[in-house]
Formats: C-alpha cells, structure tokens, sequence
C-alpha cells in the first residue's frame, strides 16, 4: 500500500500499481523526500484533525509507506500508540528507523501485509485510522472502508485523504512549446488513473462521493477540508528535485501520448544542460490542494 503514488503522479508521490515489480528500498527515499516536501500541508491537516478528535488511545496509518506521516500522527497525538501500515517491508524498516531518529519509536509499531485484511491482526479496536491515498489502490473501495470502518472503536474517526487538484509546477507559458502543457498531461494522468484503477484485482466503480460512501459504511461524516501547500518561485532545491521527478515520471510514463511538440518541450524542461529546464529556471513552484474526508463510528 506504499506511497509512490501520482507521491504517494502529479497525485503527489508515481507509483507503479503492479507491487511485483516494484524495488520499494530503491523507490523509499524518493517517497520520503517528496512526503518530506509536502510536511506543511500534512501539519496543516493533522492540526485540523486534532482540533476536532479527543485523544486517541490507537492510531492507525493504513498505507503509510516510509512514516514520514506516521510519525506527524506521534506528534500531533503525543499520548496515542502509532501503527504503520503498509504491504512494503522496506518502506516499514524505514518508517521504524524514522520513529526512532524522532524519538517517539518506545511507541510506534508496524504491520506488514495488504489492506485492508491485515487490519484483522490489530488487537484493539481504532480511535483514529487514516488513510492517505492508500484507498484508491484498493479494488473494492466500499468494501475497504466497510472494513476500515469495522476496526474503529466506537466513536473513532477514520480520516480518508483523496482527491483535491491536480499539482502545479510551471506556468502556462513557458516561454517555448505550446502553452498549457500541465493541463494535457493531467488529461493523460487522469485516463491513466481510471486504466490503473481498472487493472486492480476485484475493482468496482464507484462514484468517488466520499461523505456518501464513508455514510454506506455505516459512519457519520463531520467533515471536509482541503489542505494547501503553496511553495512560491524562486523554490527550494528540494522542490525542484520533486518537480524533476514527477515531470520525467510523466515523460516515461505518458511521453509516447504527446505530441511530438508537447514531447520536445518536456525533453527541454528535463535537460540539465538548458538553462531553461525545471532545473534551472526561476519561476517553477509546487502549489497543490488535498482534501481529507472526516466520518466518526457512532455505535
């Protein structure tokens, strides 16, 4: 349940949706730096979240990838036992090696396995489960939040982070190519979504009404918010690095889809040597929008 997603494609951190062949120890620091760089917007959303939550005994971080969010939960809940979730053995070892470069490991666990039946090994029920971009990589999303629902305790939250917009980087003219190249290969990441989505084992469509299908599972919706991260021109180097890897995951995994105009600008956006690329040039920015979906356990 790793997150190297559109992360964690534009959908913040790419990620390859067949987990066979995924090298997760090769992929973990780029999934670790990119959650790094959206760290603000996650303050933003855990602030959120403990303004509106009694403190919780369990937390759970289903699909957590490396931690870096697993271990915002251990400081923003600094009573509540942590667990990291995640089908990625190497991402796990990470997240654990984080939590005690934190300082907070004495409580912090992980689970190995998929989602959602791993969560059958949980040996308390959850006051606090979320689930950042982990649940549109699972087939059957009402049954997964039937099943998230089912470990809650009773008047536990399940904070459900999906959607938002697509990520921005670059301004509409770049000054070559035809303007607007963002907005095309969001079209193309957005049918490769719907094809990633598709290819899942027991996949349902659904209408993506969240407060609706967190209702079906039987929990009372409280909330919606959408979180910001607004990092301006002129923009750090780890921002550009993100900026250079989400644009050269789009170039491999979209480019045979461009034109062959749209496929020499992203070319000259990712050549090093110009001094036009995304390495060089004064005015790329990371502004992105997540939303998280909040419904709490009644009974």
């Amino acid at each position: 349940m790793a997150h190297a997603d559109h992360a964690h494609h534009s959908h913040q951190p790419h990620r390859r949706h067949d987990h066979t062949d995924i090298d997760w120890s090769e992929m973990a620091p780029m999934l670790e730096a990119q959650a790094e760089l959206f760290t603000p917007l996650y303050e933003h959303a855990m602030a959120w979240l403990a303004k509106r939550q009694t403190e919780p005994g369990l937390i759970v971080d289903a699909g957590s990838g490396p931690g870096v969010l697993s271990c915002l939960l251990a400081d923003t809940f600094p009573g509540a036992r942590i667990v990291a979730v995640d089908s990625a053995g190497p991402l796990l070892d990470r997240a654990r090696a984080r939590s005690e470069r934190l300082g907070v490991a004495d409580r912090f666990g992980t689970l190995t396995g998929e989602l959602p039946d791993v969560l059958d090994e949980l040996d308390y029920p959850v006051d606090l489960l979320w689930a950042g971009r982990s649940l549109h990589h699972l087939g059957d999303q009402r049954a997964a939040l039937a099943a998230f629902a089912g470990r809650l305790a009773s008047g536990g939250t399940l904070a459900l982070q999906e959607g938002g917009l697509p990520t921005r980087f670059l301004p509409r003219d770049l000054g070559f190519g035809r303007p607007g190249l963002q907005a095309r290969l969001d079209v193309l990441e957005a049918e490769w979504f719907a094809q990633m989505r598709a290819d899942l084992p027991g996949s349902v469509d659904e209408t993506e009404d969240w407060p609706a299908l967190l209702a079906a599972a039987g929990l009372r919706p409280t909330g919606t918010r959408t979180f910001l991260l607004d990092l301006p021109a002129p923009t750090t180097d780890r921002a550009r690095a993100y900026v250079v890897a989400s644009l050269t995951r789009s170039r491999e995994g979209f480019g045979e889809h461009l034109d062959a105009e749209d496929r020499a600008t992203l070319d000259r956006l990712l050549d090093p040597d110009d001094r036009a690329s995304v390495h060089h040039r004064p005015d790329v920015f990371v502004l992105a929008a997540q939303t998280v979906y909040t419904a709490v356990r009644t009974r």
